[in-house]
């Protein structure tokens, strides 16, 4: 029992649909986990074990061996807090929301559970989604397993969080800014990015917009393919969805990397202040791309007025969504979110189309970019996981951060290109903390990034290594395929 959780989503649905481990087990072990480490972190909020027992049970009630089985068949998961969860308090960690039961689902959450997956409850975030670490009134703080004195990041904070304590197998995220890949580099898990329609999103307000997308999160890449194969692929619901069938997504992946072109930038040539440390640990892993046969070279697109251009685009998102609330709730409201929204409210129409021209700049900029390399890498965050007990660095290697956006610059950078962007576990600091290594894309190329990203874990074998600062694994010491040695 207390190896099941251990096990990949992957090894899990398979055990599960051949009849190996009934869909009761795994839930169990899950459970107990939930039981003994759930506490300490504060991942998984709103949970209802007792349906998803039900669930189970009758799963294995009706198993049978020539019974057509979903690719998500038996797996435990949870769904973030900002999606609508049939029948589940979904409170966008808000108070104005804390009493709110939905009687739909949000369409990843449906598709997940049509692929046969259990829902067990919510993962926390920040309030109302917004910021990269994961705090509310309604729930609480959630930490990192690795350290639980330091922030698991946000806004899929939870999600990370659950998944690098082994409290679930998979899960959902979304991403505007970095909230799939910063809180996957702070808990040494995997977030992915797709390109805007990739995953359809629905319900929606502005069903249009590029600028938040919904994605999965995992241990593994194989996993996070599994979980993309499930939520990818169009609906009518979604006029952004693109065609592409979901299966189109899952593994196996090989990568054909030998002669690929990456391209290596610490700081986007200089434009973000990124700590040492990040930079630091990330170095000797970069020898990966080498020693599988690619040529690396530090550059990076021209992304001039991007960050101008995310925070104009964001801004504008906000005050369409959330501008009602600051009328009615505004006592109930964070300061980051009453200045974030009333940002919105300043702007101009001038300031939007500027705006939308400037991303579609940097869009052919990124075209061109392409057409000498394969792939660009980067950092994923500018900093390591920083103290639970502040709202956001206010500073970054000596530059002042003035907002909470500012010290997740790089990610939401990658945001306004609508590139897909993995966050992969790479390495760790001298003192045990983790640090993820951002893989970019062409726009629509999601299979070529899942096969690189799976070239670069099974090399690094950074994401084996467990957390031990809640009792999961021993002293963190390893050796990885290339001779990277850590000694946390």
């Amino acid at each position: 029992m207390t190896s099941i959780p251990f096990m990949t989503a992957t090894e899990l649905t398979a055990s599960m649909r051949d009849g190996t481990l009934s869909a009761r087990e795994v839930l169990a072990a899950h459970i107990e986990r939930i039981e003994h480490i759930n506490p300490i972190i504060n991942a998984l909020v709103a949970l209802d074990l007792d349906k998803a027992m039900d669930q189970a049970i009758l799963l294995d009630k009706q198993w049978n061996k020539n019974t057509p089985k979903g690719p998500l068949y038996g797996l435990p998961t949870a769904h973030k807090d900002i999606l609508p969860t049939k029948g589940i308090r979904t409170t966008r960690g808000s108070t104005i929301f804390a009493n709110d039961i939905p009687t739909t689902d949000h369409i990843v959450v449906e598709r997940m559970k049509n692929a046969g997956a259990i829902t067990i409850g919510k993962t926390n975030v920040p309030e109302l989604g917004l910021g990269s670490h994961t705090f509310n009134d309604v729930y609480g703080l959630t930490r990192n397993p690795y350290n639980p004195t330091r922030s698991a990041g946000g806004s899929s904070g939870g999600a990370a969080a659950a998944l690098a304590a082994r409290l679930v197998p998979i899960a959902d995220g979304s991403d505007t800014g970095g909230s799939l890949r910063n809180p996957a580099s702070f808990c040494n898990v995997v977030g992915l990015r797709p390109t805007p329609g990739r995953v359809p999103s629905w319900p929606e307000t502005a069903a249009w917009g590029r600028l938040s997308v919904k994605g999965p999160m995992a241990r593994t890449v194989d996993d996070a393919g599994l979980l993309l194969s499930v939520l990818a692929g169009p609906d009518p619901r979604s006029p952004m969805a693109l065609d592409t069938p979901g299966h189109s997504f899952q593994g196996p992946y090989i990568a054909k990397l030998p002669g690929s072109r990456i391209a290596w930038s610490p700081d986007l040539n200089g434009t973000v202040p990124v700590e040492s440390d990040v930079i630091a640990a990330l170095a000797p892993t970069l020898d990966a791309f080498t020693n599988l046969g690619c040529t690396l070279a530090e550059a990076a697109p021209d992304l001039e007025g991007a960050a101008r251009t995310f925070e104009t685009l964001r801004a504008w998102q906000l005050e369409n969504a959330l501008g009602g609330l600051l009328d009615q709730h505004r006592d109930q409201l964070k300061p980051d979110a009453v200045w974030n929204i009333e940002q919105g409210r300043d702007l101009t129409g001038k300031d939007i189309g500027q705006a939308e021209i400037m991303q579609t700049r940097i869009h052919h900029r990124m075209r061109e970019f392409f057409e000498r390399y394969d792939f660009l890498i980067t950092p994923v965050s500018q900093v390591v996981p920083f103290d639970a007990e502040i709202t956001y660095p206010t500073e970054v290697n000596g530059q002042a951060m003035d907002n909470y956006l500012e010290w997740m610059r790089l990610p939401s950078i990658i945001s306004v290109t609508g590139c897909p962007a993995i966050s992969i576990p790479a390495a760790f600091t001298p003192s045990g903390l983790p640090v993820g290594l951002q893989i970019i894309a062409p726009p629509r190329a999601e299979k070529e990034l899942l096969q690189v990203a799976h070239a670069f874990e099974q090399a690094n074998r950074a994401g084996t290594l467990l957390p031990r600062e809640i009792g999961l694994g021993p002293e963190l010491t390893k050796v990885g395929a290339l001779g990277l040695r850590y000694d946390i």
